[in-house]
């Protein structure tokens, strides 16, 4: 299993507390694959990209204008996090629900 996602993020290490047995992999240091961001940009669509971030506010009209890959490509920040990974299946973010279906799922 693993969780993308920030090692400063509150809500990533939650997840990481509730999953102990999974792996981090920070974003900002060692981006997402291409293969991991096509499948969950498949699956979630425009709910991966975070648009109430702050690198988000720090993006020209231009720069937002750009498709949404391109964008999670060049600032790995704006994904929605935690993107969570257990075999073929991903869980977007973090809740009660994504807990409970990810432990179901285990």
């Amino acid at each position: 299993m693993r969780v993308y996602g920030l090692k400063n993020c509150d809500t990533c290490r939650k997840a990481m507390k509730a999953l102990p047995s999974a792996t981090l992999v920070d974003v900002r240091a060692e981006g997402v694959p291409d293969a991991v961001l096509q499948d969950a940009y498949d699956r979630f669509g425009q709910a991966l990209l975070n648009t109430r971030s702050t690198t988000w506010r720090g993006l020209s009209e231009d720069e937002r204008a750009q498709p949404e890959l391109t964008l999670l490509r060049q600032h790995p920040a704006l994904m929605k996090r935690p993107l969570i990974t257990l075999g073929d299946k991903m869980f977007l973010s973090w809740s009660s629900e994504v807990e409970s279906d990810l432990k179901a799922a285990l």
